[in-house]
């Protein structure tokens, strides 16, 4: 029966080799005494044979059943075949017994030298004594063997001893191995299981530092006093920020950078992975004092499509510790990073977007309160008053109470149309039907007709073809927002509004008034504590970001107002908007 294994036996080689050096030899002693015939090259034809089979199944690191056993038994036979067909002792080849004598040495040590020895010592004694009469060569031969088995016997036994420790350490190492690259995979399908769990940015950023530590160095002795430095950095405000370090001081903590020079500008210029070395000449990390000691460096960009987000950095005092195989892994681990990431940030957008519907929304019911309360209820609190007038008046003065009544259906044809516009601003459902530019002509003639307020509108068409309907809503709630604050605030005569294309992805909306005007650091400063009288510019700053859009206003006491903004009908175009610091990467 045979079976194959992983790795060959030093054994069986070390037997195989001994085996051809004896058959070499015994061939050039029969070739010196010129005895080379049939009678004496058979049992050296048939080892020759047999040795080559053993080579061969050794190459393949297959071993059939009892092969040791086998071995030895195969070279005693032939060995004693051998010796009795070349002449016993008297010919050239007498010292063929040493070759069982080293196969049993080497299989099976002292034992295994002795008892071939023996046997062919009693061969020896047949022939010297019983054939060839020769007592005192004979005695010297069989001592000689005896003496060599017992030599052969205990080197082997030791060349045995070191051969098992030589495998068991391999085995350990294979066995070490083995369980690093366990707890490898271990790390990272725990570091993949986290990641895709999680939505918390602090959440990622720790897991991918601890994850990756763990899959650099597997092994639970070494990852322990480990000098890796590692840390993942995020843009914040234009520049990169410490989201979360191992190895770094209180002091590297607080640094931030701008992505301009060195390490970091080329990760984030080229968009792929790099390695560096001399840490401590980088113009920006040279001046991180975790990373002085380091000499090699790798660096990966955390980015997806046209969103940067940061760095994976991590650093090492050895010089080559960045090999291929670690270079794979943290390559896979920040590819794995970037979509957390994006997740995180994802879901971290839709929270601020729902605070921020929701703070709209509210906004909103407020000022329909206040509207309501400015408008439709004083007018129908007059109109209750004037009723009252008018009844008694009908006792007294008919004539005037006549006149009343013709104000009554003034002041309530006014209330009317005030509530119909505040319905047409709430829903205006000629939005839907013909697009942004007939809804915005339409509220400009409810201006003029409900307030003497005269609006020019001028929107390109062209413009409104490439916008969704959800954002025709919220640029109309926009116009309707400034028109308005210009008509309540700025005693404006005239309002112009304007939409047109600026680039070839970006449009620009334009509310402009020749009204009071107002100062604007007096009126940011309101903004920024949310009082009554910016709630105007809350409101569009607020949905101009709901198309990512850029808002800027520009007015002054006595000068007007200019409301302009920025809007990107395409994700490139948003993204220069409101990242400008990309455009220069």
């Amino acid at each position: 029966m045979m079976q194959k294994f992983e790795t060959p036996y030093a054994a069986d080689w070390f037997a195989i080799s001994i085996r051809w050096i004896m058959l070499v030899g015994l061939i050039l002693s029969l070739g010196l005494a010129q005895k080379i015939e049939v009678v004496s090259m058979w049992p050296l034809g048939i080892m020759i044979l047999w040795n080559i089979l053993m080579t061969a199944l050794a190459s393949l690191n297959v071993r059939i059943t009892y092969l040791r056993q086998i071995n030895v038994l195969v070279d005693l036979v032939l060995a004693g075949v051998f010796f009795l067909v070349q002449g016993g002792l008297r010919g050239p080849g007498f010292w063929i017994g040493l070759l069982p004598i080293l196969t049993g040495s080497i299989y099976f040590a002292f034992l295994g030298a002795l008892i071939p020895a023996l046997l062919f010592s009693g061969l020896v004694f047949y022939m010297g004594i019983q054939v060839q009469r020769e007592f005192s060569h004979t005695l010297v031969n069989m001592g000689i063997l005896t003496g060599l088995s017992l030599f052969f016997g205990l080197l082997g036994r030791r060349m045995m001893l070191q051969m098992r420790q030589n495998r068991a350490l391999s085995l350990d190492v294979d066995e070490k191995l083995r369980i690093a690259q366990n707890e490898r995979m271990r790390a990272i399908y725990e570091l993949t299981s986290t990641l895709s769990s999680t939505l918390s940015y602090k959440r990622v950023l720790e897991s991918v530092l601890d994850m990756s530590a763990t899959a650099l160095n597997p092994d639970p002795e070494q990852s322990v006093n480990d000098p890796l430095v590692g840390a993942a950095l995020l843009f914040n405000s234009g520049k990169l920020r410490i989201g979360s370090a191992r190895g770094f001081t209180s002091a590297d903590m607080r640094a931030s950078f701008d992505g301009a020079e060195g390490v970091l500008k080329k990760a984030l210029d080229e968009g792929e992975s790099i390695t560096f070395k001399d840490i401590g000449y980088d113009h920006e990390l040279g001046h991180v004092i975790a990373l002085r000691n380091c000499i090699s460096g790798y660096c990966f960009p955390l980015r997806s499509g046209l969103n940067v987000y940061g760095v994976l950095l991590f650093a090492h005092p050895e010089p080559d510790y960045f090999n291929s195989e670690r270079l794979k892994l943290l390559d896979f681990i920040g590819k794995q990073a970037v979509v957390a990431i994006q997740n995180a940030r994802l879901y971290q957008d839709l929270v601020e977007e729902k605070e921020r519907m929701i703070e709209v929304h509210e906004e909103a019911r407020k000022k329909l309160a206040r509207d309501l309360h400015d408008g439709p209820t004083q007018s129908i609190a007059a109109m209750a008053m004037r009723l009252n007038i008018t009844r008694r008046m009908m006792l007294k003065d008919i004539e005037g109470a006549g006149a009343e009544i013709v104000k009554l259906e003034e002041l309530a044809q006014r209330t009317t149309q005030e509530i119909r516009h505040m319905l047409f601003t709430l829903r205006p459902l000629i939005l839907e039907s013909q697009g942004l530019s007939a809804a915005v002509q339409a509220m400009a003639d409810k201006m003029m007709e409900t307030y003497a307020q005269k609006v020019v509108v001028n929107i390109d068409e062209q413009v409104t073809t490439q916008l969704e309907m959800g954002k025709q809503g919220v640029i109309f709630y926009i116009i309707e927002e400034a028109v308005n604050n210009a008509r309540k605030h700025a005693s404006a005569e005239a309002i112009t509004v304007r939409l047109r294309q600026m680039e070839s992805d970006i449009a620009l909306l334009e509310i402009l008034d020749n009204g009071v005007g107002f100062d604007m650091k007096s009126m940011s400063e309101s903004y920024d504590q949310r009082a009554n009288s910016s709630l105007g510019m809350v409101n569009l700053r607020e949905r101009s970001e709901l198309v990512n859009g850029l808002l800027q206003i520009d007015s002054a006491p006595g000068k007007g107002t200019k409301i302009q903004v920025y809007i990107p009908l395409t994700e490139e175009a948003a993204d220069r908007l409101n990242h400008p610091q990309s455009k220069n990467k």
